[in-house]
């Protein structure tokens, strides 16, 4: 009997803290885990007793690499409660922030979390010395989406302006000019780094999960919608509790989420797969460009996918800042009742879904927050054992390091994934 141990304390360029445990018996990956490490930090036993209002700038803190998805999603919940819908003004200036976020979120994954793995480098400031212009691009792409979060919601990390009905103050159409010269001169940095991008060697790995991501309407899905499958499934947001179950296991502070019972995909590969004909011309251009087909299944691959989304991201801001003509107002009234509401949107890592449970008096009851890490873990951890069994052959050190290559492949936010539903104190 032969043993082999990979074992990998502490993930490099990922958000948070995880590790990785494999073991192989006798030729055969035995055991294969995603270790989350990092405290639960019970943000849904936070929320009880809180007033609604709160919710927004509360979950924000959950992530300091995609606040508004928690804001976002938090008021979509709440205002599904009360049975409230924002104006179309609102939603598009929803969407510009999303943008925003959007951006600034797949640089930062895409040149200096990732492409490293791809280039031979241990990180984006050693990959500097031989892609010096390539690194500078990527800072000011990140910065444009970080002034764009900044111009709508009153600052870059953990955003201030964003409230259930809306916004406490809307940007004037002077400011969004002001910042539209910075995200079109960031979409050429982006369009100019494709050939780099599309010239690194993937592997082939495809992968046969079902795809979860909310559906496109008229636009590409991010900061609302419904949900829809890989299978042809096309339901409201409410239902994902029918469909999405979490469960406890021994070696994560993470849930692992499961659909109809089976390990599924949020992400970049599952919002491009589902709906590429929601994409602008320009952005099929892109993929094209990145020598990407319409659907996606090779996870190696979403480096090439988040470009393509980031391209997006940057000339959807431009064109709502050119319609934006102001609305009536910045928010609409909320009117409290008591009720159970449910909200969800894309994240730069994947669906993120809340439920809230509102009293009469405004008060959380009750809260469920399912971030997309949590809900990829099951098939991060298949990939890595199918990727271990077809690669044996290589040294311990080389398997170790592209193993994480192939976790990186989701940008996990571990952070944002360690939550428990349940606080429970009990003293004597």
């Amino acid at each position: 009997m032969t043993r082999r141990t990979l074992a990998v304390n502490a993930l490099a360029r990922v958000e948070g803290e995880g590790g990785m445990f494999v073991q192989v018996r006798d030729g055969q990956v035995e055991a294969v885990t995603l270790d989350i490490f990092e405290p639960p930090r019970f943000f849904e036993a936070l929320l009880r007793g809180r007033d609604f209002s709160e919710a927004p700038d509360i979950t924000a803190r959950i992530c300091g690499i995609c606040p508004v998805a928690y804001q976002m999603s938090a008021c979509l919940a709440i205002e599904d409660a009360f049975g409230i819908e924002v104006p179309d003004e609102i939603r598009l200036m929803r969407r510009l922030l999303y943008c925003g976020e959007w951006i600034e979120s797949h640089a930062l994954h895409i040149f200096f979390l990732h492409a490293p793995d791809f280039l031979g480098f241990d990180s984006g400031i050693d990959m500097a010395r031989e892609h010096r212009e390539v690194v500078e691009a990527a800072l000011r792409i990140k910065a444009a989406g970080n002034d764009l979060m900044s111009v709508v919601g009153g600052r870059s990390v953990h955003p201030v302006n964003v409230k259930v009905g809306g916004f406490h103050r809307l940007p004037t159409v002077a400011e969004l000019q002001a910042i539209r010269p910075r995200l079109a001169a960031a979409l050429e940095d982006v369009l100019a780094a494709v050939p780099l991008l599309a010239g690194f060697e993937f592997p082939d790995f495809d992968q046969p999960y079902l795809y979860l991501a909310l559906g496109a309407g008229q636009d590409y899905p991010l900061e609302a919608g419904r949900l829809t499958t890989s299978t042809g499934s096309d339901m409201p947001v409410a239902e994902f509790g029918e469909h999405v179950v979490e469960e406890h296991v021994e070696h994560s502070n993470a849930l692992h989420a499961r659909y109809d019972g089976d390990p599924y995909v949020v992400g970049p590969l599952a919002r491009y797969s589902l709906h590429y004909d929601a994409l602008s011309p320009m952005a099929k251009q892109v993929a094209a460009a990145a020598g990407l087909s319409q659907k996606c299944r090779n996870p190696f691959r979403s480096i090439l996918v988040r470009a393509v989304e980031l391209a997006y991201a940057l000339e959807e801001a431009v064109r709502v800042i050119d319609d934006w003509q102001g609305a009536a107002a910045p928010a609409i009234e909320v009117p409290v009742r008591a009720g159970v509401g449910h909200g969800a949107t894309e994240a730069p890592r994947g669906l993120l879904y809340h439920r809230y449970r509102i009293a009469e008096d405004g008060s959380i009851g009750e809260a469920t927050i399912v971030p997309p890490t949590s809900q990829n873990q099951l098939a991060v951890e298949g990939d890595l054992r199918a990727f271990v069994q077809e690669r044996l052959e290589m040294p311990d050190e080389q398997l170790s390091y592209q193993c994480e290559t192939a976790i990186r492949n989701y940008d996990p936010c571990i952070s944002c994934a360690t939550h428990f539903l349940d606080l429970r104190v009990e003293r004597r």
